[in-house]
């Protein structure tokens, strides 16, 4: 035993151990859930910020497939590579995902929706947005859907945030 240290005995608890404590994760802000139900506005997707849909290797031959194209013509038309990751382009004229088209009913819809990239699939519960209450606030004004609708629960809101930081 190192000098200094006081043994312990079964039923106590080494002072290691109950201070430990201090360093317990504390509930998310939303540990109680958040309200969202997609309208399909495509606010989400618009300009006029500039932003990156990451996509991975598996999600672009997915779109590929879904708009019958070749990969390598998907990769030419449709994604920029940044240094070591891919991310989708977005229209020049006003900076909408490239995928983000109009709708018969004056709105907008996404063309690829059900092969949409994971990014896409977890709005609005991404890092950025579940930073604090302001974050999730400030994404609202840009998305209708958020506080609206169907209540998810803390694992749900946790896993859409997880998958987006492995793009």
């Amino acid at each position: 035993m190192p000098f200094g240290a006081k043994p312990y005995f079964p039923g106590e608890r080494p002072v290691i151990l109950s201070s430990m404590k201090l360093f317990a994760r504390k509930p998310p802000w939303y540990a109680a859930g958040l309200a969202f139900e997609c309208t399909g506005c495509g606010g989400c997707c618009s300009g006029p910020e500039a932003g990156f849909v990451w996509v991975t290797k598996d999600e672009i031959s997915s779109i590929a497939e879904h708009l019958g194209i070749a990969r390598k013509d998907m990769m030419h038309k449709y994604v920029r590579k940044l240094h070591s990751r891919y991310s989708l382009v977005e229209r020049s004229d006003n900076r909408d995902c490239i995928f983000l088209k109009p709708k018969g009913d004056g709105g907008k819809g996404c063309s690829v929706y059900s092969v949409r990239p994971a990014q896409c699939r977890t709005w609005p519960f991404w890092p950025g947005n579940l930073r604090n209450p302001e974050s999730w606030i400030l994404a609202g004004i840009r998305c209708e859907g958020i506080n609206c609708g169907k209540l998810h629960a803390c694992e749900k809101i946790e896993a859409g945030k997880n998958a987006t930081d492995t793009h």
